[in-house]
């Protein structure tokens, strides 16, 4: 059964405008990786947040302006992190390690923030408008991992011989792999498991340099 918002109309005090936002990016996160950006409505939305879709209204004018919001959000708190810890880093492992484990930490964890960032994989071939033009989340693990393995060729990490686009494709579809665990099946702990687990098999697989 759908919820009603049990908020009266008009826009919440300018004080509570950041709190207000807040809840309007959170509950649309959730509906849009839920049911996708076509199915996604304000009246849900607003339902969600406890809102009155007036109120949604208030802080953004249409469905498009708000999914830009929470993909840009949603970016910086995943991709954007990820890709800070890793920048820390300056062997092949370490980066990807550090990468995964700004995805994984609990205190960040959020299943929704997983779901939505794999639907909008999908939302962005529906809708080539919705991508953006610094780059979408797909773009920039992409990128990540090219550069994630040609750096671990050149500092003699990783074996000379590998294709560099073919091996970062595997870690783009590990990566978007773990992500869908996280938004669709598995809890905190588990991903942890098996974000661990394949640190220890990318460790072990062909891709070293022998001494």
């Amino acid at each position: 059964m759908q919820k009603t918002a049990s908020r009266g109309p008009g826009r919440p005090p300018a004080a509570k405008s950041a709190e207000t936002r807040g809840r309007i990016l959170l509950a649309a996160r959730e509906v849009f990786g839920e049911v996708g950006y076509d199915a996604a409505t304000f009246q849900e939305i607003a339902a969600r947040a406890d809102l009155t879709r007036p109120a949604i209204n208030h802080y953004y004018p249409s469905k498009h302006a708000l999914y830009r919001h929470v993909v840009e959000q949603t970016n910086t708190a995943v991709i954007s992190a990820g890709l800070d810890e890793a920048a820390k880093e300056q062997s092949f492992h370490g980066r990807i390690r550090a990468f995964l484990e700004a995805a994984v930490r609990a205190e960040d964890y959020d299943p929704a923030a997983a779901a939505f960032m794999v639907t909008s994989v999908l939302e962005s071939q529906r809708h080539p408008e919705l991508k953006r033009e610094d780059g979408d989340s797909l773009q920039l693990t992409r990128e990540f991992a090219v550069s994630a393995v040609r750096d671990g060729i050149g500092n003699g990490e990783l074996r000379s011989d590998l294709d560099v686009d073919s091996s970062a494709e595997m870690l783009v579809a590990a990566f978007w792999g773990l992500g869908f665990y996280a938004g669709f099946v598995g809890d905190q702990e588990r991903l942890v498991m098996v974000s661990n687990q394949f640190m220890d098999l990318l460790g072990a697989s062909g891709w070293l340099a022998t001494e």
